[in-house]
């Protein structure tokens, strides 16, 4: 009997490009057919581990039939790849961020509207139990102003870009996510200490609906921490995004006493569930997660935190 699961493709056989790799084999309505990279060794050997076939040409990737792909490649390759993959009607879920610069972002966009395919951004954060139970949390309470810390030491495979980019989106997104509304006032302060480009950055917003937000982000912390405090008017809300645990204090009294208790943070990767949001989007159960319009935004703030430069 034929195999009716969706044909995906994973482009890029670096540390996420394998982790995709790991969690497409997974999945329940998806199988991994295909492993692109330019390093036949590397993909060779992740297409082995998982039973696919590894292809080292670009062409020859986008000629193999699949149905879907996972473009994890250097950020500078998302928007050619992304688009050869759209035009040919290959639903598309690119990494964040969506392109190294807005004019790749919407040359993306451009090519799902034309296709009809999907395109959907990897801003894997949103799929966090933490994140969610945060958002669960505040949905009925008006938010006052959110911050967040992201911080750890020097990834040594980092190379094209600094902390902005590579940390500090994932939680400009988590802004325009919790509080439903865009980032209209950013001040970055940003400082390089043992990088070539920055490695600390301390962020602040203003949302169009009046929240404030302010992101601290770092490659000079030498153990990693990723923490999300939200301040509304009558919550105040703890989420540690790596242990996923989730506090609520509540009941502030004038005499400084409050209440406390734990929110539920269903124990789940948010990998796979990311990937299997994008499969129903590909089956057409569901609108993409996170669209290329979300990350056209993230990637526009984020760019605009660089503009000292």
């Amino acid at each position: 009997m034929e195999d009716q699961r969706l044909r995906i493709g994973v482009a890029g056989a670096g540390v996420m490009g394998r982790n995709h790799a790991r969690v497409a084999s997974e999945l329940r309505e998806g199988r991994l057919t295909a492993v692109f990279d330019p390093d036949g060794a590397t993909a060779q050997g992740v297409a082995e581990a998982y039973g696919a076939d590894a292809f080292t040409d670009a062409e020859a990737f986008l000629s193999s039939g699949i149905e879907a792909a996972i473009v994890a490649t250097p950020n500078r390759h998302h928007a050619e790849l992304g688009v050869a993959l759209l035009e040919r009607g290959v639903h598309v879920l690119v990494e964040k961020p969506i392109a190294a610069d807005l004019e790749g972002a919407q040359a993306l966009i451009a090519a799902a509207e034309r296709s009809g395919a999907v395109l959907m951004v990897g801003h894997v954060e949103r799929f966090n139990p933490a994140v969610e139970a945060v958002k669960r949390s505040i949905a009925d309470d008006d938010i006052i102003s959110i911050q967040i810390t992201r911080v750890g030491p020097f990834p040594p495979r980092m190379g094209e870009v600094g902390v902005v980019i590579d940390l500090a989106v994932h939680d400009i997104d988590i802004v325009r996510h919790l509080t439903g509304s865009e980032i209209v006032d950013v001040q970055a302060q940003l400082a390089r200490t043992h990088a070539d480009r920055e490695d600390t950055a301390l962020l602040q917003f203003r949302t169009e609906s009046g929240v404030i937000a302010q992101i601290n982000t770092n490659w000079v912390t030498p153990f990693k921490a990723r923490i999300l405090q939200v301040a509304t008017r009558q919550k105040f809300v703890v989420a540690d995004l790596i242990t996923r645990t989730v506090t609520e204090n509540f009941g502030f009294q004038k005499d400084g006493s409050y209440s406390t208790r734990m929110v539920n943070a269903w124990p789940s990767e948010p990998l796979k569930k990311e990937l299997e949001a994008f499969v129903e989007a590909c089956l057409g159960r569901a609108a993409p997660a996170v669209t290329g319009q979300d990350g056209l935004k993230n990637l526009e703030v984020a760019l605009k935190c660089l503009d000292g430069r």
